[in-house]
């Protein structure tokens, strides 16, 4: 073969490699289910002040203002000032008895819709998308004042199933089967189920004579229910502790706190749950928006942000190394 038909030879190759390449089909959508109740449900305040809002302070504005915290928070605006917009991690949540909210990342998935709220799901979206090189969708399915031990309570746990256990597998199950409605930009590509993550407690801390004794159980019980009911037995899962007003929770909050980090700690889900701590991104009232709210973390923009940080960090632990 002389040096002119090797050189076509390699052009021809080159040529039916990119071929391939532009012809590939894209990776199926890693899909994350985002549960729990209000906290969940995104209650940090992006920019409403005034007195109904402590004058502004902790919220994300503020932060993204001082000059001291403002490079944690710097890839949340691009260099219009305009709210950053990520299009490779899709969020749908669907609140209830209200409009749909699906679209790509950025403020407002929070129970408020609007642009004025967001939740954990803000960082863990950025976080998750950072690590996870093929289109992402986040699943919210949360409502505020719903406990474990009734609203959510999963069939082994015996009793009545409930009615939010239902709810969040329902929807899930609505999401996957209405890819193509809810984004345009699904190309037909398939899913695989890559994460669930639980971010809950408030409702059975208020129950500490039933609902905290059984918290560990019942934990167990929903994880083990959740990976039956979607066919995913090894599906990672991240448990958030309580976070609330406090650094150090006294009494049956500490117990409940306790009894999720157990819950991760069985020998049965060793590589494949974790439990990640939050009390330390607690903040003072008086820096916050919501001085009173203290089961909403007192709407405090750094608390949620850290909170879906860290979250997103412990899925990333469960999740295999990304592709070179």
């Amino acid at each position: 073969m002389n040096n002119t038909t090797f050189a076509t030879a390699l052009c021809v190759l080159a040529l039916r490699f990119s071929a391939v390449q532009a012809g590939d089909t894209p990776k199926p959508v890693k899909v994350f289910i985002l549960a729990g109740q209000s906290n969940m449900e995104g209650q940090a305040v992006v920019d409403l002040d005034g007195k109904n809002y402590n004058d502004g302070k902790g919220t994300l504005n503020a932060l993204i203002n001082d000059p001291a915290k403002a490079p944690l928070f710097k890839h949340l605006k691009n260099d219009k000032g305009d709210w950053t917009v990520r299009n490779d991690v899709w969020v749908r949540y669907q609140r209830e008895k209200q409009p749909l909210l699906a679209g790509p990342l950025s403020i407002g998935f929070s129970i408020y819709g609007g642009k004025h709220h967001f939740g954990p799901e803000l960082q863990f979206g950025h976080v998750v998308g950072d690590h996870v090189r093929s289109q992402v969708l986040l699943i919210k399915t949360a409502w505020g004042g719903k406990s474990l031990y009734k609203d959510f309570r999963p069939p082994r746990s015996g009793g009545e199933v409930g009615a939010y256990y239902k709810k969040m597998l329902a929807e899930v199950r609505q999401a996957l089967d209405n890819l193509k409605t809810d984004f345009p930009g699904y190309k037909g590509q398939g899913h695989e189920l890559a994460g669930f993550v639980w971010y809950h407690g408030w409702n059975d801390g208020v129950d500490p004579k039933n609902a905290v004794p059984q918290y560990e159980e019942n934990l167990v019980n929903l994880i083990k229910d959740v990976r039956k009911d979607l066919n995913a037995p090894k599906l990672p899962v991240v448990i958030g502790e309580l976070t609330g007003p406090w650094v150090q929770a006294p009494g049956a909050w500490a117990a409940l706190r306790k009894a999720q980090a157990n819950a991760a700690s069985r020998p049965e889900f060793k590589g494949n749950v974790i439990f990640v701590e939050t009390h330390d991104f607690v903040r003072l009232p008086k820096d916050s928006p919501n001085p009173t709210h203290g089961h909403h973390e007192f709407g405090n923009a750094e608390t949620y942000f850290l909170v879906g940080d860290a979250l997103g960090k412990g899925m990333i632990k469960l999740l295999a190394p990304p592709a070179k």
